[in-house]
């Protein structure tokens, strides 16, 4: 029995609670979804679904092993594709930056990346720290730029390097004192993107005395609008030029805290790290 394909059965099966979307999201009929499970459960000595006329349900059983049936597939699929990658003698370097490094900072780490190391090609991404942390521990990911600190934290990590912010306010707001921000909303990513450090972030503004509301903003441009619109303030990379209808006030005590995920001897950590150190204070 071919145990990796029967395990896929199974998770499309629990997942989906549908034998017929589980053969649809495995691009086959579902005759061979029904029997291989059968064959599996048969192999196993227990029964992990339900069959009724509602769907697919999991037993006891089910519930128990469907964690380990995830892992098993997702390594053999990592296995697969790292063998792919090494038999095409790509050597693919496989970087990405989280979302609250910005566009600037972002794009100074990205021009750092450019030049091609022995012909390897390049596969750059972005994404929330989390996510990124837990790929760079599952060999999904070589190097990663992260937040910190960050949940799923299980890979190998540089020092941790703080960046200087700016808190992008809107143009006609005069007051020099930070607690006179709490007459605005701080406009913040979503906190699952990473919490503990938006907890620590909202921490520090309240020791500040910056009680604000948060008003969530799904993407840069949204916060940077909220902020225009004389609706909110947002912590940003430091920097000179601010958009039109806001202006810049320092966040001394406010800095992005980041750190490298990765190997330590992979050449794009290091080419990263050069350029966060260039950056950060």
């Amino acid at each position: 029995m071919d145990l990796i394909r029967h395990l896929r059965f199974f998770v499309a099966v629990a997942e989906e609670q549908h034998f017929g979307r589980a053969a649809d999201r495995l691009g086959i009929t579902q005759p061979p979804v029904s029997a291989g499970l059968r064959r599996l459960e048969e192999t196993l000595g227990v029964t992990l679904i339900d069959r009724s006329r509602r769907g697919a349900d999991l037993t006891p059983a089910g519930r128990e092993l469907l964690p380990r049936a995830r892992v098993m597939v997702r390594d053999a699929d990592r296995f697969v594709a790292e063998a792919a990658r090494l038999g095409a003698g790509t050597g693919e370097r496989r970087v990405a930056l989280c979302d609250a490094l910005g566009s600037e900072v972002a794009a100074a780490c990205a021009a750092a990346l450019s030049p091609g190391i022995d012909g390897a090609p390049l596969t750059l991404s972005a994404g929330a720290s989390p996510q990124l942390a837990r790929a760079v521990a599952e060999d999904l990911l070589d190097v990663a730029v992260v937040e910190h600190p960050v949940l799923g934290d299980g890979a190998p990590s540089g020092p941790v390097i703080a960046l200087p912010r700016d808190f992008l306010v809107p143009e006609g707001f005069r007051s020099p004192r930070l607690r006179d921000l709490s007459a605005l909303a701080v406009a913040l990513p979503p906190r699952a993107a990473n919490p503990p450090a938006a907890d620590l972030l909202l921490d520090r503004l309240t020791a500040r005395g910056i009680t604000s509301t948060v008003l969530i903003t799904e993407t840069e441009a949204a916060a940077h609008a909220a902020v225009a619109a004389g609706l909110a303030f947002t912590p940003v990379a430091a920097g000179e030029d601010a958009p039109a209808g806001t202006a810049r006030r320092p966040a001394t005590d406010f800095p992005l805290r980041v750190k490298v995920l990765g190997r330590r001897d992979h050449p794009d950590a290091a080419r990263l790290e050069s350029v966060l150190w260039r950056l950060g204070r």
